[in-house]
Formats: structure tokens, sequence, C-alpha cells
């Protein structure tokens, strides 16, 4: 874990509620993992008092790069910044996915994102790329899908699900993944997934169902970022568990829901 001063290389909206950052951060590229994050000070000064946690969505050299939804002050303030600032970052941050155990390295991968649960799997396809991976993105509409082309560059196979059934499978990704995985070899497949937590709670039950190992990502609001205020936490197996400490990846039978 580094604090670092990072130079923001660009800062560009690519779509009405969304944005993508690229930030010079070589003490973190150099060790991030796909499922890490970082906590971002959005502005000097107490308002907002509390960082920002972001996945790391991409590594490319010595830089990272923040996917992130503009939904509240902080991230309105990160989304005005401009080429050429400094932001105060502080990572890598968490426990990531574990992608490269043997035990799994001959298994499909299933990543299977919901909504901004997509910016940490794509770093997760960079890793993987060699393997003929399966990717499903979940959204509510068409116009809410991101990161669908950067997984086919990759060479996945992508498949879309839409609450509203304007683009793809009509229906919760949940519940494409529940079709695909009836002409799938179910004792070859991992399942890696970032989401809301209604989607991973019905992912869990999935994949308890078709006896399946399945890692989860799971979002949660963060003041710290490392443990130390308790605010994150979740209920598990073994006791409650830090979601920015102990995660943000878990496996999936360890999660009380």
């Amino acid at each position: 874990m580094k604090q670092i001063k990072s130079k923001i290389i660009k800062n560009i909206m690519i779509s009405q509620d969304y944005a993508l950052a690229e930030i010079s951060a070589p003490e973190i590229a150099k060790t991030a993992l796909p499922g890490q994050f970082v906590m971002v000070q959005v502005r000097d000064g107490n308002e907002p008092l509390l960082r920002r946690p972001l996945g790391i969505h991409q590594v490319a050299g010595k830089n990272i790069f923040l996917l992130y939804e503009i939904i509240g002050k902080g991230t309105q303030i990160l989304s005005q910044k401009k080429p050429g600032e400094i932001l105060d970052v502080i990572g890598p941050l968490g426990n990531g996915f574990e992608c490269c155990q043997s035990k799994s390295i001959d298994r499909l991968p299933i990543l299977v994102a919901g909504g901004m649960g997509v910016a940490p799997l794509t770093f997760l396809a960079q890793k993987i790329k060699n393997r003929k991976a399966l990717v499903l993105i979940g959204a509510k509409t068409k116009n809410h899908i991101n990161c669908e082309k950067e997984f086919k560059k990759l060479g996945f196979k992508v498949k879309v699900a839409t609450d509203d059934g304007s683009k793809g499978f009509k229906g919760r990704v949940t519940e494409l993944l529940r079709n695909e995985l009836t002409v799938l070899d179910k004792l070859a497949v991992t399942i890696y997934a970032c989401g809301p937590k209604p989607m991973l709670k019905a992912l869990s039950k999935i994949s308890d169902e078709f006896n399946l190992p399945a890692q989860l990502s799971l979002e949660a609001h963060m003041s710290c970022g490392f443990g130390a205020c308790l605010g994150c936490v979740v209920d598990t197996k073994e006791g409650y568990k830090r979601v920015c400490k102990d995660g943000p990846v878990f496996d999936s039978k360890e999660i009380i829901w």
C-alpha cells in the first residue's frame, strides 16, 4: 500500500453518467491485482471529507485506469478534474481475485458483472486474456452497458442482459447465467462476479445449486479503506469481516446473506 501524488493523464466522460480516468501511479500499477481498489481524495480540505473508493479498472504500464459512476458530490468533483491536476491516492488496497491458483487453472472462467461491476472485472480479464472466458454483463438498459467492446477486444465471448430488454437477454444477468450453465460442463466452471448485493446473493445461490466455485467482489460504503473504521463489515461464517481489508473479494460460500 502506497500513498502517492498522482497526475491525471486523462479524465473523460464515456456516457451521461460514467467517466474514465487514467492516472500516473507506477507504485500502484506495479503490484496491483484484479479486484483491488484505491482510495482517492477528490479535493483538498474538508468537503467532502472522506476519500472515494474506486476499483482498479485496468493497468497499462505505469498508469492505472479508474472507471466510475457519477452518483454523488465526490464523484461529481472528480469528473471535473483536468489532465495535469494531481490526486492524492492510496493503494492498492484489499484482496483481489484468486485467478491463478492451480485448482482453477483448467476451469472455464465466467465473469458476471452487474452495473459498475464491470470495472474490476476488466482488469481480471486482462490477466486471463489467453483463456476463453465468457463474460455476462447486466444493466438496467442498453444505455447503462459499459466495457462490452473492451472485453471483446480481449478475445472473450460477451453476452448482455438488460432489465428492459433493450439489448440482449431480457431479465437479470443471474437468469442469463443460469441459462448458460444448463449448456456448459458445470464441473469445469469458475465464476468471478462483481455487482450490487441482490445480484451477488442470487449468484451465490446459483453457485451452490450447481456446486460451482465462485469468487464475489462486494460493493460497500468505505470510510478509511484499510480496516480501521469497521464501517464496511459483512457477516460471514467466521464472524464479521471487513470488506475493505478482508475483501472485497470473498468466496461465495463464506457470506451469510
